[in-house]
């Protein structure tokens, strides 16, 4: 499972798998327990894979961080999010060095971490692009 199934719910904790669509929002599983719920389409959802990371010259997207942070560890969990400002700052400059610290808050910070050991935690290791999508990608431009 890519990071095109995950989501993050604005005001819920945790990291949550879409299981379904319903007429008013969407099914969730929470991912640590398992647990299914009914997420209101009002609810501010959002796709860890449309999440991208600011620096001064371009937005990386959150798998390629998570891709830099799984390397790093090879394949272990990274630095605790509750760790200083200064640690996870430290920490996150070593993986992305040029990110943009006026735009990169250290609650941004925490929720990456957060986010990759909850996910290592739980067996989802696979944070690349999926296979369709680098096709399309690798045949744009080449197929004239």
């Amino acid at each position: 499972m890519g990071l095109d199934k995950i989501l993050a719910i604005s005001g819920k904790p945790g990291l949550y798998e879409l299981a379904a669509q319903s007429r008013g929002g969407f099914i969730v599983k929470s991912i640590p327990d398992g647990k299914k719920m009914a997420v209101n389409i009002r609810h501010n959802v959002s796709l860890l894979s449309e999440i991208a990371i600011y620096t001064y010259t371009e937005e990386v997207p959150l798998a390629e961080i998570f891709e830099k942070i799984k390397e790093k560890e090879d394949g272990g969990e990274a630095i605790n999010h509750k760790s200083s400002k200064a640690e996870l700052e430290k920490y996150f400059a070593e993986i992305l060095p040029d990110y943009d610290e006026d735009r990169v808050y250290a609650s941004d910070l925490k929720k990456i971490f957060q986010w990759y050991n909850l996910l290592i935690k739980n067996g989802i290791t696979d944070f690349a692009i999926n296979d369709e999508e680098k096709d399309t990608e690798d045949k744009t431009g080449e197929e004239e």
